[in-house]
């Protein structure tokens, strides 16, 4: 059962120039340590934080809060399978937020993509509640 669907579009030029402008402190603010690592290791690093900029927003607009009640940049995190699948892991209050939309008896199941053409960034996030027993892909 789909419990939400967001999904966020973002040209890559905005994130070049807030990188340029702010730097370090706008990657500290909004991504954790192993999404910077990764995104530095890019030859276009830019399009590589505004896939996992997008991924946050269409996130949060999954969970129906955007970011308020709670939910903090720093609490989606996105990461990849070792076969290059992105996942999305939710903490502090995005994990509670989303233990709140789960009936009872059943786990969370979070699908992302993520895709660049220059000058634009795409998100999709799709959150399901499964039954216990059934494995998604992890949420944390």
């Amino acid at each position: 059962m789909i419990i939400g669907v967001g999904t966020d579009l973002l040209d890559i030029r905005r994130i070049e120039q807030t990188l340029a402008r702010f730097g370090e402190r706008f990657c500290a603010r909004v991504f954790v340590e192993s999404e910077r690592v990764r995104c530095d290791r890019r030859a276009n690093r830019a399009a590589c934080y505004a896939q996992r900029y997008a991924a946050k927003e269409a996130c949060a607009k999954a969970l129906g809060t955007g970011l308020r009640q709670g939910v903090f940049w720093r609490d989606m995190v996105v990461t990849s399978l070792p076969s290059g699948k992105p996942i999305l892991t939710l903490t502090g209050g995005a994990r509670r937020r989303l233990e709140k939309l789960l009936p009872e008896g059943m786990n969370a199941a979070i699908e992302v993509t993520l895709t660049d053409e220059y000058p634009m960034a795409h998100a999709v996030v799709v959150i399901s509640a499964v039954p216990n027993g059934i494995k998604g892909p992890p949420v944390a």
